[in-house]
C-alpha cells in the first residue's frame, strides 16, 4: 500500500524514520531530524522539510551524505552490493549494460572526479522526467562537471541527492505528476520543431515566422482544440490565441501566455512553459465540465525574442497597441522583409488588421504569465516556485565604431584608429559601471570585425549593448552613462560612433493583488513564499503598460541557466506550477462567485 501524509505524521518517531528509509542514502539522521518538524501538509511541505534540515546541517554531515552514495557504474555495481534503489536507479539508466568501452570510460571519470573534488559524482540518473537518462547523457553531464568548481559540484550534488529523493518519495507515495509530465512531454513535443542548420546537429532554434515556427503555432493550435478551449485561431501577427469562455461568454477575462519563439540555440521551457501550464488548467476545467464566472484567455505570443528582426515584444505588444509600422519593412539576414514573411505566413501584412489586435483592457482582469526563472536563485535555495515583485526595464543598442584599416605591422600604436580596441574599452567600462550599480546589469553579446584580418587594424567593429536595471531611474542613468563613455572613447580614439536603439522597456513591479494570489498559491503548495525580482524581460512587462500583471517563476535546473540547451525543469517542479496556476484561479473563482 502506498505510504500517506496520514501515517506520516501520525508515526512515532522510530517509525517515521522507518517509513522513509531508502530516501537519502544511509542517513537516517534526515529523516529523524525532520520527524520534529510535522506536520506535513502535502508532500512537498514534506520533502521542502528534508532538503531544510540538509541544509541547515553544515558542510560535515553534508559531505557525509554525498560520499553515502555510490559511484555510477562503479565497484558497488559490480559487486551488487548497491542499495535496491540503487540498482533500480542505475539499471533503468542503463548502466549495467554499458559497453567495455563505456564502463572504462566511467571508471576514469569516477576517478578523475574523486581527485578533483573529494567526493562521488552525483546525478540523478532517472532525470528531470523521472524515466530515466541514457548512457550518452550521464556521460555527457559526467563530463561537462567535471570541469567545474568544487563550490559549485558540492551544491550539485546535493541538488541531485534531493532530486533522487524527490523521485523516491513519489513512488513511496504513489503519487504521479500527472500535469507535470503532460507540460513536460508537451514542451518536448514543440522542440523537435527547430530551423534547418540547427535540427540537424539537435539545437532549437524557432524565430519569427519561419517554417519551424509555423509549425509550433499549428501544433499549438491543436493541442488547444484537444484540451478543450472553445475559440482556438492564429491573429494577424501569428499570435496563437485560445479563449476558454466564462459561464458568461460576455464576462472580462483574465489574460496569460507567454511566447513561443526562442534565441539560436536555445531551450525547450523559456517561454513555452507559459503557454502550455495555462492550457493544462483549461484541459482539467474542461474535464470536468466545469466553467468560471470569468473568461480565460491564453496567448502563445509569436515573438518576444528579437532574433530574426528588431521587434522584440512584436507578439506582446500587438495587443497593447505598440506595433511600429517600420518593422514591416525591416529585411532578415537573408533579405526577406517582415512584411513579405507574414504573406508568406497567410498573415494580413496590413496596419488595419494588426492595429485590430489592440485588447480593451476594460474587458480584462489582468495579466498573470509563469516562466522559468533563467537564473539560479531558486535553484541554489532548492524552492521549486518564485514569486516575482518586478521585471527590470532595459534597453537594447545595436553599435559600431568606425576606423581606418591600416597594416598592423608599419601602423605606430599613436596612430591607429582602431574600432575592435574602442569596443573593448566600451564593454569594460559596461561591465564596471553595471557592477557599481545595485541590481544593474550590462553585457555586450554580440562582437564582430566585419572582414577582419590578423595582420589588419580594424576598421570597423560592430557590437550589441543589453542595458538593464531594477526602476527606470537607475536604468537610464546607466545608459546614459554609457552613452556618454561612448562618445568619449570615440573622441579619444578618433573614430566614429553610431549607437542605435532597438528596444526600450519599462521596469513592470508587480501588482500588489494579482502577487498576493501567487503568494496564497504558493502558501496552499506546502513551501515557503519567497520572492524575487526578474532581471529578464517578459511579455509581461508589455501588458503592465496596459492592466495590472504579476508572475510566477520556476525553478531551472543546472543552476538555472537559460537561452542554452542545458535549460531544464523537472515534472514534479511543473505539477506544483500547475497547481498553483489552478488555485489561482480557484482564487478568482471564489472571489467572483461571492
Amino acid at each position: 500500500m502506498p505510504l500517506t501524509l496520514e501515517q506520516l505524521n501520525a508515526a512515532t518517531p522510530d517509525a517515521f524514520v522507518a517509513l522513509l528509509d531508502g530516501t537519502y542514502e544511509h542517513s537516517p539522521w534526515i529523516a529523524e531530524r525532520a520527524a520534529a518538524l510535522r506536520p506535513f501538509t502535502s508532500l512537498a511541505h514534506l520533502k521542502h522539510a528534508l532538503v531544510t534540515v540538509v541544509r541547515a546541517a553544515g558542510e560535515a554531515p553534508q559531505l557525509a551524505l554525498i560520499r553515502a552514495h555510490p559511484e555510477l557504474a562503479g565497484k558497488a555495481m559490480v559487486s551488487k552490493t548497491l542499495t535496491a534503489e540503487s540498482t533500480n536507479e542505475q539499471g533503468k539508466a542503463g548502466l549495467t549494460d554499458c559497453t567495455p568501452a563505456e564502463f572504462a570510460h566511467l571508471q576514469q571519470l569516477n576517478a578523475d572526479y574523486n581527485a578533483k573534488f573529494g567526493f562521488p559524482f552525483i546525478l540523478a540518473v532517472r532525470g528531470p522526467r523521472g524515466l530515466g537518462l541514457n548512457r550518452h547523457q550521464i556521460i555527457a553531464t559526467f563530463e561537462r562537471r567535471l570541469h567545474g568548481t568544487r563550490e559549485f559540484e558540492f551544491a550539485e550534488c546535493l541538488r541531485n541527492i534531493h532530486r533522487i529523493a524527490e523521485i523516491r518519495l513519489g513512488e513511496k507515495f504513489a503519487e504521479v505528476p500527472v500535469q507535470g509530465n503532460l507540460v513536460w512531454d508537451w514542451a518536448e513535443a514543440l522542440a523537435a520543431h527547430s530551423e534547418p542548420g540547427y535540427a540537424e546537429r539537435g539545437e532549437l532554434t524557432v524565430t519569427y515566422l519561419t517554417d519551424a515556427h509555423r509549425a509550433c503555432a499549428q501544433q499549438l493550435q491543436a493541442w488547444m482544440t484537444e484540451c478543450g478551449f472553445d475559440e482556438v485561431g492564429l491573429d494577424a501577427v501569428g499570435n496563437v490565441v485560445g479563449v476558454y469562455h466564462g459561464s458568461d461568454p460576455a464576462a472580462p477575462r483574465l489574460l496569460t501566455g507567454s511566447h513561443y519563439d526562442t534565441v539560436r540555440n536555445g531551450g525547450k521551457y523559456d517561454g513555452r512553459l507559459g503557454i502550455l501550464v495555462p492550457m493544462a488548467c483549461v484541459r482539467q476545467l474542461h474535464q470536468a465540465g466545469r466553467r468560471l464566472p470569468f473568461g480565460f484567455e491564453v496567448v502563445g505570443f509569436a515573438e518576444e525574442e528579437g532574433q530574426r528582426y528588431k521587434a522584440t515584444f512584436l507578439g506582446s505588444g500587438a495587443l497593447i497597441g505598440q506595433f511600429n509600422p517600420a518593422w514591416l519593412d525591416q529585411q532578415d539576414a537573408d533579405g526577406v522583409t517582415m512584411r513579405a514573411a507574414m504573406q508568406a505566413a497567410g498573415l494580413p501584412a496590413t496596419l488595419e488588421a494588426i492595429s485590430a489586435l489592440r485588447r480593451d483592457p476594460a474587458r480584462y482582469l489582468g495579466f498573470v504569465e509563469v516562466h522559468i526563472e533563467q537564473g539560479p536563485v531558486l535553484d541554489d535555495l532548492d524552492l521549486p516556485l518564485g514569486v516575482v515583485t518586478s521585471i527590470n526595464g532595459s534597453a537594447r543598442y545595436l553599435g559600431e565604431f568606425t576606423g581606418v584599416a591600416s597594416h598592423a605591422g608599419t601602423t605606430p600604436m599613436n596612430r591607429r584608429r582602431d574600432a575592435a580596441t574602442a569596443t573593448a574599452e566600451l564593454a569594460l567600462y559596461a561591465e564596471a559601471r553595471a557592477s557599481a550599480d545595485e541590481g544593474s546589469v550590462a553585457t555586450v553579446g554580440m562582437l564582430e570585425v566585419p572582414q577582419g584580418s590578423v595582420n589588419v587594424v580594424p576598421a570597423r567593429c560592430q557590437f550589441s549593448l543589453d542595458l538593464r536595471a531594477p526602476t527606470n531611474a537607475q536604468r537610464n542613468a546607466l545608459v546614459a552613462d554609457i552613452k556618454h563613455q561612448s562618445e568619449r572613447i570615440a573622441e579619444r580614439r578618433r573614430v566614429q560612433l553610431r549607437l542605435e536603439e532597438t528596444m526600450v522597456a519599462s521596469a513592470a513591479p508587480s501588482a500588489a493583488a494579482w502577487q498576493a494570489r501567487w503568494e496564497a498559491a504558493v502558501r496552499a503548495q506546502g513551501l515557503p513564499v519567497f520572492h524575487l525580482p526578474s532581471g529578464a524581460g517578459h511579455d509581461a512587462m508589455k501588458l503592465h503598460e496596459h492592466m495590472p500583471q504579476a508572475m510566477l517563476f520556476l525553478r531551472g535546473g543546472n543552476a538555472g541557466i537559460s537561452h542554452n540547451p542545458l535549460e531544464s525543469i523537472s515534472n514534479d517542479d511543473t505539477e506544483l506550477c500547475v497547481r498553483a496556476f489552478a488555485h489561482l484561479l480557484e482564487q478568482l473563482n471564489q472571489e467572483h462567485s461571492a
